[in-house]
Parts: structure tokens; C-alpha cells; sequence
């Protein structure tokens, strides 16, 4: 790692001009470098983990959660009926962001926020006018239905096309 700092150093000071300064083509080419390292590494990080099913649930969440925002007073006062928007909409989102950092726990955390989607149905406005209840529903169930990139059955075709071809049987 230091030896790369070292050899970063060395590439930007070939590079800048004799006032000191780096050149705006310079610049802008590390800017360009570092926007499509983070672009790979956003794409490797959507394709590891259920993250659409996550983005849904957390929307969900948030949207019963939105709707069913009230003074504190007021929830304290009404008991149960004001807090369960702020329980139900809190836990879809848990469960929304839990799988993005742990994708093992996909199945249970899809099947949890499904149900917290659909009891916010009957305890929070109608789960958020019908919309948080919908979205939680669709991002459970796209993260409990969201399977690892499986890898390319390339080698096995290669080999047995070969076998074929050579008139071997197995």
C-alpha cells in the first residue's frame, strides 16, 4: 500500500507542470479513475447482495413510517395504535438494511419485512395508504427469491462437447 502511495507520488510529481500545480488534464483523468473504481465497486456490491429487495423494503418502510408521523405526545397518548406505525416502519427498514450487510440472512429478514409490511396494513394507516404495505411486500419477496450470481456452466460444455466430438462416452 505505501509502496503504491510512493509511486502515486512519483507519477503526479512527472506530471505537473513547472509551476507546481497538477494539470487540469491530470486532475481530471484521477477524478475519471476514481469514479469508475467506485462505479465497479458499487456494481460488484449490487450483485452480492439482494439490493433491490432491500431498496424496496427500506422504501416501504420509510413510507409507512412517513405516514404515520405525529406529534410525540400525541403517540405517547394514543398508546399502542401511535406507535405501531413507528415499530412496524422501523422494522421494515432493519430489515431492509440487514440483508445489504449480511446476505446470508436474506430469507429470514425477506420473510420478516413481508409480514411487518402486511401487519401495517391493519395497524398503520392502512400500511402507509396502501404504498409502504406494497413496497414492503415486493422487497421481502424479491430478497427472499434473490440467489448469488451463479458462475458460467462454460467448463462443463467445453468438456463434454469435446467427448461428443471425439466419440468418448462417459
Amino acid at each position: 500500500m505505501l509502496s503504491r502511495a510512493v509511486a502515486d507520488g512519483a507519477a503526479t510529481k512527472r506530471a505537473r507542470p513547472e509551476g507546481g500545480a497538477a494539470g487540469p488534464a491530470t486532475r481530471g483523468a484521477r477524478v475519471l479513475a476514481g469514479l469508475q473504481r467506485g462505479r465497479a465497486w458499487f456494481r460488484s456490491f449490487r450483485r452480492t447482495r439482494p439490493f433491490w429487495g432491500g431498496v424496496w423494503l427500506v422504501a416501504g418502510g420509510w413510507t409507512v413510517l412517513k405516514f404515520s408521523l405525529a406529534p410525540m405526545q400525541l403517540v405517547v397518548s394514543t398508546g399502542f395504535d401511535g406507535i405501531a406505525g413507528y415499530l412496524l416502519g422501523g422494522g421494515m427498514i432493519l430489515s431492509g438494511l440487514v440483508p445489504l450487510a449480511a446476505p446470508q440472512q436474506r430469507y429470514t429478514f425477506g420473510i420478516i419485512g413481508a409480514v411487518l409490511a402486511v401487519v401495517s396494513l391493519v395497524a398503520s394507516n392502512l400500511g402507509g395508504f396502501l404504498l409502504g404495505m406494497v413496497l414492503g411486500v415486493l422487497g421481502g419477496s424479491m430478497m427472499v427469491g434473490w440467489g448469488p450470481k451463479r458462475p458460467a456452466r462454460r467448463g462443463r460444455r467445453s468438456a463434454a462437447g469435446a467427448a461428443a466430438s471425439s466419440g468418448e462416452t462417459a
